[in-house]
């Protein structure tokens, strides 16, 4: 897919979480994986993308990790200061991208620090198919398997209609400043958002879903890295 008729994008990556899941030393987004760590890959593919106008990353106050990558003195990536919850770390990243240039209907490309398999064609095809759209959307995958919804004793109520499931990836794309009011909002109305897709819902908005790869998985327990590790096999 040629980039030259991809909108320029800004990237930002909230980094501050603690991944206790992984029941490891550090931060799952500082664990090896190929030769460099999870936040080096799944800073990559936006690294290496010429539509890319900048990057941001959200990260802990006292991240020691951090300094000691070779890509934290890269000039095309800027810190901001990482929040309790992912939104306050996505809204604290907005801010410093507007600090940086950023207007209102730049698209912003939000993407998890623990999902380092990105596909490059999936995310032109992300840019490609949102850059008109009038609301933005994300990369996702729909259900594959048999779904049920649980009761509160741990037996099934119901089989869900599959058909109507996807599972949520990132990128999610979305302009600047209708994603900063929406999360802004959405948490002075307390109300629980888990991506920015879910602030755009609350929004009175209807995100579009994307295709993507089933390999764009997120990093989340220990199975999930000795997969990727034995896909990637030899690689550096």
């Amino acid at each position: 897919m040629s980039t030259a008729f991809l909108p320029s994008f800004w990237a930002l990556v909230p980094a501050a979480g603690v991944g206790s899941r992984m029941r490891a030393d550090r931060p799952k987004q500082y664990l090896q994986l190929a030769g460099k760590t999870i936040l080096e890959h799944s800073l990559g593919c936006f690294l290496d993308h010429p539509q890319l106008s900048g990057l941001v990353v959200s990260l802990a106050a006292d991240d020691p990790y951090w300094p000691t990558l070779a890509c934290a003195q890269d000039p095309r990536i800027q810190r901001a200061e990482g929040g309790r919850e992912r939104a306050d770390s996505v809204l604290n990243g907005l801010l410093r991208l507007t600090e940086l240039g950023a207007q209102e209907q730049d698209w912003v490309l939000v993407h998890d620090a623990a999902r380092p398999n990105l596909a490059r064609s999936d995310l032109d095809l992300l840019l490609a198919e949102l850059a008109d759209d009038p609301v933005g959307g994300l990369l996702g995958v729909p259900a594959r398997d048999t779904l049920k919804r649980a009761g509160a004793d741990g037996r099934v109520r119901e089989t869900v209609d599959r058909a109507l499931i996807w599972q949520a990836y990132t990128p999610q794309m979305f302009r600047l400043g209708p994603l900063h009011r929406a999360l802004a909002e959405a948490l002075v109305a307390d109300v629980a958002i888990t991506d920015e897709s879910s602030a755009i819902e609350w929004a009175g908005q209807a995100p579009r879903l994307i295709e993507g790869r089933a390999d764009n998985l997120k990093i989340t327990r220990p199975e999930d890295l000795d997969w990727l590790r034995q896909r990637w096999a030899g690689r550096r």
